[in-house]
């Protein structure tokens, strides 16, 4: 009995398994309701739009002259200083009070940290790359964040009736507030730098200023957003300001893995939420909500901006778009609304950058719930569990070991962690097979099909009589689940593992391909551990179902078959994942091993018949739950006898 209830265990493991990875996509209903409140949002922006027309009509105006005296040749022929006078007349027209700002050479600047080479253009004042100083690509490239040619970060907002957008304009460097002199810096020892591009209008004291703060030791820089003297500029009915950020990721690993949750994930100010767009496919969400921070993540690095007094509004899309550049990954966006302060003299708008690992320690040293964008499970309780696992993870690494050395201590531990329920669901294996004769004569007795509830109560009987729980063999391998659940989401998302070697595999976070091969049936390589895995999965199964027999029950001799069935298709799934996760349940299949090993040198079968003989001969009090029970079964047979009058 207890054989068929672990099979049934096995079974049930396997349906949550994959109903869990089934349901983890959106409803249409939650699709609905999203566009629903997307629709809703359109039109309010409708209005915006058309007094928007009207403001820019006068701007295309000014282009189209402008443009005229870029590609007129006969232009050339004019007087010099015509030209150049109708030039500074329609860059004037175009740009308003920022017009001398409207021409220049990209000028670049890099800044480096320990753990960050930044490089900064003029072009716009933004970042143009961040490169990664501790991390290399699959590849053994430098590890930039994003596609420096097709990066996008604008502020825009009205000012003297026009558009401006200021990733159009030439800013000017500074540093710690005096002009920047040239050459790249380094950030010394526990200092920083303040770093600043400032955006100039035709008077020197009414500027924008974009500030960022380098530390020498930090991912995360913080990054303001200045106004000085610039009331009378912008339009005094804007209460807000709006951010364009736009970035190309680039392929950074050698495999894509399907529980990488790479998408736009934020985090509300109010419910400290954390959520995300559709994941693997193009998708946009309009968000009213106010917004603590906006990232772009991929598996393992992300792109962050943080508010430190929160976002307004947010428009957040992903997609995957033609590209010319052979590394291209995927196209992340958001608008964000960030709130201005129309009639003050001096604005400041607080805000960070982050661009590092998806390293969960790092991330929770923030204490802004990024950490939460590495998925550790939907569940409370598995996510619980992983936290655990992290902990121990972490204690281990610091020692400096090989992490197939880590694994196979923490193995170890959780192996020993469970080895009560183990054990439990052993001996009550053991128990099963001493009753088994006993349990065959009472199927001899009940052969029939209409006796199936009086086969079912004598079962139950000589199971309370020997104190034995029917849930006893299926039960604590039910419990050990949310487990195998937190490994299978811990391993992928360990970036620990990135690029470190153990035995043939030379990089424990991807697959170990021993073989490589056209694509066939889904699959173009064979990963040495996941086959592994699959051996020592396929002889636990072989050992199982020798202690099991079939000969007694008939119609459990197809479950036979589809337990040497699952292991193959596991192989399937785990053959494109990481080699650590094989490598893992590898090890927990040859603990079993020797855990079945000593476990019968623990349980003496002849003493376990003397134990069940003289419970038998106990008087044995039957639970509120038994007796619920076999009056459940006394009414059903009643009624099936009733049904059969009939």
């Amino acid at each position: 009995m207890n054989n068929k209830n672990t099979l049934i265990g096995f079974v049930l493991i396997a349906a949550i398994l994959f109903g869990w990875m089934y349901f983890m996509t959106p409803s249409k209903e939650q699709i609905a309701e999203q566009q629903r409140i997307q629709d809703s949002i359109r039109r309010v922006r409708l209005e915006e739009m058309a007094l928007d027309s009207l403001r820019q009509a006068e701007q295309q105006r000014a282009d189209a002259q402008l443009a005229a005296l870029q590609t007129d040749t006969a232009m050339m022929a004019m007087d010099s200083l015509g030209l150049v006078q109708q030039r500074q007349n329609a860059l004037r027209d175009k740009y308003g009070v920022f017009a001398a700002s409207a021409e220049g050479s990209e000028q670049l600047v890099t800044i480096e940290n320990k753990l960050q080479r930044l490089t900064f253009s003029n072009k716009g004042g933004f970042l143009k790359q961040v490169e990664l100083k501790d991390y290399k690509t699959y590849d053994s490239l430098p590890l930039i964040s994003f596609d420096p040619e097709t990066a996008l970060f604008d502020l825009s907002f009205f000012a003297n009736n026009r558009i401006v957008n200021t990733s159009q304009f030439f800013f000017q460097p500074y540093v710690n507030g005096q002009p920047y002199a040239g050459g790249d810096m380094t950030v010394g020892e526990g200092d920083s730098i303040v770093f600043s591009q400032r955006l100039t209008t035709d008077d020197p004291n009414k500027y924008i200023e974009f500030v960022y703060t380098i530390r020498d030791d930090n991912y995360m820089m913080d990054f303001d957003i200045r106004t000085v003297g610039m009331k009378d500029v912008i339009a005094t009915n804007a209460d807000y300001m709006s951010i364009d950020w736009a970035v190309d990721l680039l392929k950074q690993e050698k495999s894509a893995d399907r529980f990488a949750d790479e998408s736009v994930y934020f985090r509300s100010l109010n419910d400290k939420d954390v959520d995300h767009l559709v994941v693997n496919k193009d998708s946009e969400q309009t968000v009213t909500n106010k917004l603590k921070w906006i990232s772009f993540k991929q598996r393992f690095f992300c792109n962050v901006i943080v508010a430190k007094d929160g976002f307004e509004n947010a428009k957040m899309a992903m997609q995957t778009r033609r590209s010319n550049n052979p590394r291209y990954y995927k196209s992340m966006s958001a608008n964000i609304e960030v709130p201005y302060n129309v009639s003050a003299e001096t604005n400041d708008i607080p805000m960070q950058l982050y661009f590092g690992p998806n390293h969960f320690k790092t991330l929770r040293s923030y204490k802004i719930g990024l950490q939460d964008q590495i998925n550790l499970g939907n569940f409370f309780l598995i996510r619980w569990i992983n936290y655990g696992v992290i902990a121990v993870f972490n204690w281990l690494s610091q020692y400096g070991w090989n992490y197939g050395i880590v694994i196979l201590i923490l193995t170890i531990i959780i192996k020993t962690l469970l080895f009560p329920l183990a054990f439990k669901s052993y001996k009550s294996s053991a128990i099963t097979r001493v009753l088994k004769p006993e349990m065959d004569a009472i199927n001899e007795k009940y052969p029939k099909e209409e006796d199936a509830m009086k086969k079912q109560q004598a079962i139950l009987n000589l199971q309370r009589q020997a104190g034995v729980s029917p849930a006893s063999g299926c039960l604590p391998a039910l419990l050990q689940f949310p487990i195998l659940i937190a490994i299978f989401r811990f391993f992928p998302a360990s970036i620990e593992l990135r690029q470190q070697p153990f035995l043939w595999a030379d990089d424990l976070s991807t697959y170990d391909s021993i073989v490589e091969f056209p694509k066939f049936l889904g699959m173009d390589h064979l990963s040495l551990f996941t086959i592994l895995m699959t051996i020592t999965t396929l002889i636990y199964t072989w050992v199982n179902n020798k202690q099991m027999d079939y000969s007694s029950n008939p119609q459990m001799k197809p479950m036979k078959w589809m337990m040497y069935l699952m292991p193959i298709m596991f192989f399937a799934i785990f053959n494109n994942y990481s080699a650590g996760l094989s490598y893992y349940y590898m090890l927990v299949n040859i603990i079993t091993f020797i855990q079945m090993f000593v476990f019968r040198k623990m349980i003496n079968e002849d003493k376990v018949r003397a134990t069940i003989e003289e419970n038998k001969r106990k008087p044995v009090k039957k639970s509120n739950f038994q007796k619920r029970l076999e009056e459940a079964q006394k009414q059903q047979a009643k009624l099936q006898q009733q049904q059969k009058k009939r």
